[in-house]
């Protein structure tokens, strides 16, 4: 047996019971069949906001399902130590909503049993490894200690393993996606995946230069975060036989909804609570990242305040004193206005779908990025 791990043919036998209240929770289980001593722990933290994600779910609940045992058996190795850093990533990818996304998408337009098509599955697999590897490639580079409540891969084995990590479910995505048969979703992936990188290099460009303007910001969480949420939906529209106006309105439904995902982000990142939202906070600006609270900020202030609050910033220790800077400029509000703007225009398109449960959760999707805690 061959003991290349990328295209390993052994896989780890799927566990029963990853039911998707589980799966949105996070709460999935390891091989071992026993959930970390940190997430039993918070076992009852923010339980009506997952079940509220749960009944969303539920729609597209088998075909994620299937999704999900696809990337607990992709996500092995017969390699023990590469088999426990395949868990890991398989274990803090997050909630699933892209692959989510993919599969609503689908189900929007064509009937509900057409989401029971492999290729569907394997393509929500890969876009999910996707957003995976550039988790772990971020927790490198904003230096993070935590994700989904547990260590981070750089903070249990260090910098260059995970990167390599991230490097595997990169390239693995596409051996798993290429499996769909789809060529066009294919490029499709690879095209957003592109971008997801050369957004991730703007950023890095612009560390430090926080009076950049608005439009460069969106330039930024567009490519670093939204695309992937387009992809994610035009290529379920794609893989059902929607038109191409259809997919690309599903794509504008996934962009915005990714643009208010990441400016809610980027405010949680300064306002919320590590218990609630599970990773490393005050990163934005430990890393001097312009987000869209600053940049508003920036901007109201006078030249005196202006430069007291750079001194602040170029610090990057002090969050509490940026708060209540950005609190007393209305900034924090101005960012989640501006978020509801992008989640109310996905909504507006939601609605105008045909009425079934695939567009009614893609509604409350929008409705529920607004209202994230986590």
């Amino acid at each position: 047996m061959a003991k290349a791990v990328i295209f390993n043919a052994i896989r780890r036998e799927p566990t029963p019971g990853n039911t998707v209240s589980q799966i949105v929770s996070g709460d999935i289980q390891p091989k071992e069949n026993q959930l970390p001593a940190d997430r039993s722990a918070r076992s009852n933290q923010g339980s009506a906001a997952r079940q509220k994600l749960a009944k969303l779910y539920a729609p597209v609940a088998e075909p994620l399902a299937s999704v999900e045992t696809i990337l607990q058996t992709e996500l092995s190795s017969d390699t023990p130590f590469v088999d426990q850093l395949l868990e890991h990533s398989w274990l803090v990818g997050g909630k699933r909503m892209r692959p989510v996304l993919l599969l609503l998408s689908g189900m929007a337009i064509a009937k509900p049993q057409t989401c029971a098509d492999r290729e569907l599955h394997l393509m929500g697999a890969a876009i999910e490894m996707i957003h995976t590897a550039t988790l772990i490639h971020d927790d490198v580079l904003d230096k993070a200690d935590l994700r989904r409540h547990q260590p981070t891969a750089n903070a249990k084995w260090g910098n260059r393993v995970s990167v390599l990590l991230g490097d595997y479910l990169f390239t693995h995505a596409f051996h798993v996606g290429s499996k769909s048969g789809s060529a066009a979703a294919l490029g499709k992936l690879a095209a957003a995946s592109n971008l997801v990188c050369a957004g991730e290099m703007k950023q890095n460009f612009h560390a430090g230069k926080f009076e950049i303007d608005e439009s460069v910001y969106f330039e930024i969480v567009t490519q670093k975060t939204a695309e992937l949420c387009a992809a994610a939906c035009g290529i379920g529209a794609m893989l059902v036989g929607g038109n191409a106006s259809q997919i690309d309105a599903f794509e504008s439904y996934g962009r915005d909804l990714g643009i208010a995902f990441q400016i809610i982000d980027d405010v949680l990142d300064l306002v919320g609570t590590a218990e609630d939202v599970g990773k490393t906070l005050g990163t934005d600006l430990f890393n001097a990242k312009a987000t869209l609270p600053i940049i508003h900020c920036l901007k109201t202030l006078t030249n005196d305040q202006r430069s007291q609050f750079l001194a602040v910033l170029n610090a990057g220790s002090d969050v509490d004193h940026a708060v209540k800077l950005l609190n007393s400029t209305g900034s924090i509000d101005y960012a989640r206005q501006v978020a509801q703007q992008h989640a109310s225009r996905a909504e507006a398109f939601a609605k105008s779908l045909p009425h079934n449960e695939a567009a009614q959760s893609l509604i409350k999707l929008a409705q529920f990025i607004l209202e994230r805690s986590h």
